[in-house]
């Protein structure tokens, strides 16, 4: 089959293209913002004749534009001979310009063209993934705030262990979730900088000038090493899979949380009902379908962050075709986790406690704890109050559980939680991914105009 990159057998291009065509309409606008910054750096470049003049650099991105524009409409197509959207956007820039299309590559390869694609893709879901991370991080706290003095049996070993409070539960999912954007920040920070001007791992031999598509694309800095900017293929990927695996390890428990203690033997929750799904049998069922998906996607995003890894360990340095197997990996792990953040951000405000049920789950021997302090209180060795209770367990009287959890105020307690140190901290948070975006936003919008 003919191709722009030469004719190839067409069992192998299936082959070695894979999911590509299907994969790269998601990058079609990356490709183009990309292009259009390269294009720019090329007309700009003080050689003689020049690659590209003003005018003809306004008039490719003119074009990209309009790719831009059908792709938005889904009207852009990637063909199996096109290979990827790379070689899509430069056959229909030729098609529509002739030799200036044929230019745009000049400078560069496919290489550092989806290192860049990958980049600005992943800034652009990471800025979402971290909104979304505070976003819900904001909701539970919101739920946790108004329930705070609602009591419920706290557990070790999933065994009833000390009085505890939904709000101490639901701030404590809150702040795994911040805890979690740290992650998501270091994965931003090492995204947010340019492989473009590495074109195949060890630069051209053109004045061209990396400082200047760094600022057109709004990066913080170029990738230095043009070496290293081609590994970083595969690494830039495992390393922000990770940070939304552990977002994910975090709705997965708090799914898990909400299965459990919605569940009859419990009913400490209701599930809103829209939020579960019917049997095809059985009339009365609700399940908990949402938050058991969420439970598997999460497996899902541990396999793509491991299959990164595991794919890159071995790789010599420079491109190796293994990369393009990573791809998928990325586009789906930043698509599943979002999709499970909007769907609980939507589930957390309609979560119900029943406070019923949630008092009558107290038993006296999960105030066993509270009356060996209340023996040291009183002058009582610990070691000697601990076995005092233990011994005496069958003796022991039931104790008040909203006195149990006012008593505990002492910092993150029940009675202790500072939720306007938590509003600090996202307000910090989002102060600080304003800046990146908002560079990164006024960057997009002004290569295409």
């Amino acid at each position: 089959m003919k191709t722009t990159v030469g004719d190839i057998d067409a069992d192998i291009l299936a082959f070695t293209v894979g999911k590509d065509p299907l994969l790269d309409v998601e990058l079609v606008e990356w490709d183009c913002v990309g292009s259009a910054a390269h294009a720019t750096m090329l007309a700009a470049m003080t050689v003689s004749p020049p690659i590209l003049t003003k005018a003809q650099c306004r008039a490719v991105i003119r074009e990209l534009g309009r790719i831009v524009e059908a792709s938005r409409r889904g009207e852009f197509v990637i063909t199996e001979a096109d290979q990827d959207v790379h070689l899509a956007v430069e056959r229909t820039l030729t098609e529509r310009l002739g030799d200036l299309g044929k230019r745009i590559h000049t400078g560069r390869s496919r290489n550092d063209q989806v290192a860049l694609d990958l980049r600005l893709y992943g800034r652009h879901h990471l800025f979402g993934v971290l909104d979304e991370t505070l976003t819900l991080a904001e909701t539970l706290l919101a739920f946790a705030r108004v329930y705070r003095r609602l009591p419920m049996v706290g557990r070790t070993h999933f065994q009833p262990a000390m009085p505890s409070s939904v709000g101490l539960w639901a701030s404590a999912h809150a702040e795994s979730l911040i805890d979690d954007c740290e992650g998501l920040f270091a994965a931003l920070a090492l995204t947010n900088r340019n492989p473009l001007g590495s074109a195949a791992g060890y630069g051209v031999p053109l004045p061209i000038d990396r400082a200047l598509t760094t600022r057109l694309l709004g990066f913080d800095a170029p990738v230095h090493n043009v070496l290293y900017a081609s590994n970083t293929r595969g690494k830039i990927e495992s390393v922000t899979l990770s940070s939304l695996a552990s977002v994910m390890l975090t709705l997965s428990r708090l799914a898990e949380d909400v299965i459990l203690y919605a569940s009859p033997e419990f009913n400490y929750f209701a599930i809103p009902k829209p939020f579960c799904t019917g049997s095809s049998i059985m009339p009365q069922k609700y399940n908990p379908d949402v938050c058991e998906l969420i439970r598997a996607k999460a497996a899902r995003l541990i396999g793509h962050a491991t299959a990164a890894a595991t794919i890159v360990k071995a790789l010599p340095g420079g491109y190796n075709r293994d990369l393009q197997e990573t791809k998928e990996l990325y586009l789906d792990g930043f698509r599943v986790t979002r999709s499970c953040l909007r769907i609980l951000i939507r589930m957390i405000p309609g979560l119900e406690p029943l406070p019923e049920y949630l008092r009558k789950a107290f038993t006296p021997d999960v105030f066993a704890t509270d009356r060996a302090l209340e023996l040291v209180a009183a002058g009582v060795p610990f070691r000697d109050a601990y076995h005092e209770v233990r011994d005496n367990l069958e003796s022991l009287g039931m104790m008040n559980p909203d006195k149990a959890i006012a008593a505990k105020t002492h910092l993150g307690a029940t009675a202790g939680l500072d939720f306007a140190a938590y509003a600090k901290t996202i307000s910090r948070a989002r102060r600080r991914l304003a800046i990146p975006e908002a560079k990164a936003t006024a960057a997009m919008t002004a290569l295409l105009k």
